[in-house]
């Protein structure tokens, strides 16, 4: 039995007939018009109106920048709610007050705390562990009396740290440790809290050690502590206010770079004060240098070039836990991933990981990519850089600027343009670009954000290195750089242990005889390689 044809709907058959024939005639009209039109080939580039002479609005900066600008304009991040381009004044020219009517800080905006305060409170969700530690030594205050001078990078998950830090007694100061990382709407939120903060988002190089020097240079108020993220809150302070120097009861140093100032003063016998090393912390080295940058690195690339990474030839230069977490990142992703090292261990390691190890003589000509993550100076010369394919990325995951010579490129025959957020295409006089990221700067905290989660081992990490230095009896620490105690690096672990509800696996009496180990840890050697 066939199935009868299916009745159309009242008034549907009329509506379709008519849309048809609508169609057709729009169809008709445009290929007569088409067919009408003169033939001319598509305009490139070169025939049009150049790139760089797009007409400016007024209150708004060219796209075209000179080198000079380059260096000193500021620019928001994705992570910023705000342009800071947007307002030609500086910050240091601005009278503005909090609504306790206090005027002790600088920040773009004191407006936006509002926002500030919001990205705080979605950051505390994922720091369980910090703030876990901040309810349960509250009561007993165990920064009393402390006046921490801190120079960090200014986000929403540094500010869970640093208002920790004052839940627990302590008086803070606090400037930025890079010139672009700073989110303004946090430093505001800050500010609009009490906290004395010093930093916006695109410092000139004056502004930012005049920032330094405010936090540590206020009358009737004198630092006994310092949390330093690259040590140059520890040498401006060194060489400057050495009698301050002399009277800090300890220092708190994160990153690589300002470890290595501190031995440098340790070695020459003039680190005066006690340091802690929180660079090598086991919490620090494996989860945030490692597990950071492994998932950050991807977020700034992506953000500032929109780049497609499978198939694309990258050269990442150091293979420590940084250079670890970008190289699998960048692998997962379908990159042909080479490696450089000075150090026949981490070699190794990238060679048995399965990436080649080469000189970046040999591949500076092919690659896409460039990411630098030693530490060290002059790792991308310019030499390098006048021999890269048109269009290579350069970037830095190293905490200085000191990789990448970008000074070499300040010069008469290049040409640079400001092409978006923190995004610099060098020209040479042939036409070829190289895109240049952050300017040089650390490029996950410039140009994206970092997983909170990770900041969170850190900065809880951190504030017990603080408590311990502040708390430590006379003579527990000489004048010297110490390695944070191995029972601290699990107690920060087993803080964290919770958010994932891990289940760690408790000693017999037996069990903890035989290894010689007490039941509540410590449970491996200082000299243990995780």
């Amino acid at each position: 039995m066939s199935m009868p044809d299916a009745m159309p709907l009242p008034g549907v058959g009329e509506e379709l007939k008519q849309a048809k024939e609508i169609e057709d005639a729009e169809k008709y009209s445009f290929m007569a018009t088409v067919t009408k039109a003169p033939k001319k080939q598509i305009q490139f580039a070169d025939d049009m109106q150049e790139f760089t002479k797009f007409p400016t609005k007024t209150g708004r900066r060219s796209l075209s920048r000179s080198i000079s600008q380059s260096s000193t304009d500021s620019y928001s991040s994705a992570a910023s709610y705000t342009d800071s381009s947007d307002d030609e004044v500086s910050p240091r020219e601005k009278q503005q007050t909090n609504s306790k009517g206090s005027s002790n800080f600088c920040v773009k905006n004191i407006k936006q705390a509002e926002f500030g305060r919001r990205e705080i409170e979605i950051a505390e969700q994922d720091m369980s562990a910090l703030i876990s530690l901040r309810k349960r030594a509250q009561g007993e205050k165990p920064l009393a009396g402390a006046k921490i001078v801190g120079c960090t990078h200014i986000t929403a998950q540094t500010a869970v740290l640093i208002e920790t830090l004052c839940a627990l007694g302590a008086h803070c100061r606090w400037s930025a440790c890079n010139i672009y990382s700073t989110q303004n709407e946090v430093a505001a939120a800050l500010a609009e809290a009490g906290v004395a903060v010093f930093a916006w988002k695109g410092e000139s190089e004056d502004d930012f050690w005049w920032c330094i020097d405010r936090c540590v240079n206020m009358d009737g108020w004198q630092a006994n502590m310092i949390l330093d993220d690259g040590g140059d809150l520890t040498h401006w302070v060194y060489k400057k206010y050495p009698n301050v120097f002399k009277k800090i009861r300890g220092i708190v140093e994160e990153s690589v770079t300002g470890v290595h100032r501190l031995y440098q003063l340790s070695k020459a016998g003039k680190l005066c004060v006690p340091a802690m090393n929180v660079n090598d912390s086991v919490t620090k080295q494996k989860f945030d240098n490692l597990y950071c940058c492994r998932e950050s690195i991807l977020d700034g690339l992506k953000r500032t070039t929109d780049v497609m990474f499978g198939g694309k030839q990258v050269v990442v230069c150091g293979y420590g836990e940084v250079g670890k977490g970008c190289c699998a990142a960048l692998k997962a992703l379908g990159a042909i991933v080479y490696i450089t090292e000075i150090d026949p261990i981490c070699a190794l390691q990238a060679c048995m990981d399965g990436f080649r190890v080469v000189k970046l003589n040999e591949v500076i000509r092919q690659v896409d990519v460039v990411i630098t993550c030693t530490g060290n100076k002059n790792v991308v010369t310019r030499e390098h850089l006048d021999r890269m394919k048109n269009s290579c990325i350069v970037c830095n995951m190293g905490h200085s600027n000191t990789e990448i010579d970008v000074t070499s490129l300040r010069t008469p025959e290049l040409t640079w343009e400001r092409v978006r957020s923190q995004v610099d295409h060098v020209i040479w006089p042939d036409g070829k670009r190289v895109v240049l990221l952050a300017e040089g700067r650390l490029l996950n905290l410039s140009c994206s954000t970092v997983p909170t989660f990770v900041l969170s081992i850190t900065a809880t990490t951190q504030a017990l290195a603080l408590i311990e230095l502040y708390n430590a009896p006379e003579g527990r620490y000489k004048q010297d750089v110490y390695l944070l105690p191995k029972k601290m690096d699990e107690y920060v672990a087993s803080l964290h242990l919770p958010s994932f509800d891990a289940h760690l696996t408790e000693l017999t009496d037996d069990q903890a005889k035989y290894l010689g180990l007490n039941k509540n840890g410590p449970f491996k050697p200082n000299y243990y390689r995780y």
